[in-house]
Order: C-alpha cells, then sequence, then structure tokens
C-alpha cells in the first residue's frame, strides 16, 4: 500500500516531539557509535531515528529503510516489501551539530520512493526541528511551506542573490580559487549547516543557490530537498551538468549544484570552465 502525505507528515512532526526539548543541551552531544552513514552519531541522532523506526513499524508498513544511522533495514515482511518497491529515504536529524551546539538549523528529512532509483522519489517532507514548519511536495503537485505554495526566486546573477557553499577542506584554497569566477558575482554567501533545510530555502526563494563540492554528501542528507526544489522550479544538477539519478541506497554520495532556474545557465557554465 503506497504511503500519503499525511502519514509522512505525521512521521516528521513525531521527530520533533521527541528531538526539540533535547536541542542544545548536554544529553543530546552524548556521542555513541559510528553510523551508517560515515560520522560519529549521538545521542540525539538515535531519539530521531528510533521515533521513525517505532512509527513505521507500529503502522504496519511494508518497505525498505535507508537512515542516516541505522543503513538499510527492512521494515515487516521483506518479501511485500521487495514487491512494491516501496522505499523510505531518511535522515532523522540533518545538522545534528547544529542541534546540540542550540544553533536553530536543524531539520529531519524524509523521501518516500516507488522504486530503486532518486527519479522514483514520489512525496517528500522536510521539518524544521526549531521552528516546526513544514515543507513538503508531490511529484507533480508543485511544493509547499506548511499551505503556501513554493516559489523559487526569479533573481539572476545582477541581482543580490544569496548563495551557500560547501567544499571539502582538503585543498580548499585551491578550490576557492577556482571558483573565484562565479563567488565574486553573488552578493552574500552563508554556510548554514543542514543540506535538506537549504534546499528548501531556495525552494521558497530565501536563497538562489547552493554549491556544494562534497564527493561524500549524502543521499539521504538531500533526496527529500531535490523533490521539493523541484515541485517548486529549482534546478538541481552533477558537476557535469547532468540529471542526478543514483540508485538509492545508503552508499550513495555525490556533489551537486541546486539554484533558481534563472542561474542554472551561469552556474554550469562557471564549473565547466574551471573544469569539475
Amino acid at each position: 500500500m503506497e504511503l500519503d502525505i499525511k502519514f509522512l507528515k505525521q512521521l516528521a512532526i513525531n521527530v520533533y516531539e521527541v528531538v526539540n526539548p533535547l536541542l542544545g543541551t548536554k544529553e543530546a552531544a552524548k556521542r555513541l557509535k559510528r553510523g551508517a552513514g560515515g560520522d560519529i552519531s549521538m545521542e540525539i541522532d538515535i531519539i530521531a531515528e528510533n521515533a521513525i523506526v517505532d512509527t513505521l513499524e507500529k503502522a504496519n508498513v511494508n518497505l525498505l529503510l535507508i537512515s542516516e544511522e541505522i543503513g538499510e533495514k527492512y521494515i515487516g515482511n521483506v518479501e511485500k516489501a521487495k514487491l512494491n518497491q516501496n522505499v523510505l529515504i531518511v535522515d532523522p536529524l540533518d545538522g545534528s551539530n547544529n542541534a546540540v551546539r542550540g544553533v536553530p538549523y536543524c531539520s529531519v528529512s524524509i523521501a518516500y520512493a516507488i522504486g530503486n532509483q532518486i527519479n522514483d522519489i514520489k512525496k517528500a517532507v522536510i521539518l524544521n526541528l526549531n521552528t516546526k514548519d513544514l515543507y513538503w511536495a508531490e511529484k507533480g503537485k508543485f511544493a509547499y511551506l506548511n499551505n503556501t505554495k513554493l516559489e523559487v526566486s526569479d533573481l539572476d546573477i545582477s541581482q543580490k542573490c544569496f548563495f551557500e557553499l560547501n567544499l571539502p577542506m582538503k585543498a580548499l584554497m585551491k578550490n576557492l580559487h577556482k571558483l573565484n569566477p562565479i563567488i565574486r558575482n553573488f552578493y552574500r554567501i552563508r554556510i548554514l549547516g543542514s543540506s535538506a533545510l537549504t534546499l528548501c530555502q531556495i525552494a521558497s526563494g530565501s536563497m538562489e543557490a547552493f554549491i556544494n563540492l562534497r564527493h561524500s554528501n549524502r543521499l539521504v542528507d538531500v533526496a527529500a530537498g531535490m523533490l521539493i526544489l523541484k515541485e517548486a522550479g529549482g534546478k538541481i544538477f552533477s558537476l557535469e551538468g547532468t540529471e542526478i539519478d543514483h540508485d538509492l541506497s545508503i552508499n550513495a554520495k555525490f556533489p551537486f549544484i541546486a539554484c533558481n532556474a534563472t542561474l542554472e545557465s551561469f552556474l554550469k557554465e562557471g564549473i565547466k570552465l574551471n573544469k569539475y
């Protein structure tokens, strides 16, 4: 049975209810084991993920869960899950370091697919764990912030564009130098700490672009945001300027460029000229 958007929203709210009281606390920051995504899991990460697993198990669903901490886990009947190809791609807490330090920019990201490719994602929910604002989309049915339809901005590179930059620390200065022809045209740079929420900021017109050159960027961080951005009229593409359509897997990692439609050609040309 296909999951509906109402269920996905409630799943995100359940995470909010257990995580929000812990934001900025010492309990939240307790370091545990390394998660399947590669980072050291903290207490707040595990609490967020457990809220999702518990809700799914109580709902008697049959699906493959791909999640930041647990990796890949079948919920319910394995054979039925494989047959119906239901997949839930989740980052229970995107922006964990912000969350434990009390920086108000973190989220839960939930994408729902029927199939095994990024293009098979049908529904998406991202909830701001500080404000409880809910971004959501269904494929072909636009994107929304709570009940308000989202649309990317129409600012071009000659106007006051905001963008986020996420670079690997290795060869940082070299990358900054190569990006200089692009960077010098932007009005402000932001480095906020939750990729899921930043994609929503572009979708809502609050920012214009996100350049993420980290090859360690995980699918779980951006799966929901990709659909929300596209449904709001935005663009997201590889460093080669091509569509991103990886397998749905905990091991899927890739850099990307996201932007409003107006900046697409400028960014593709800039990245191409600098041979990323």
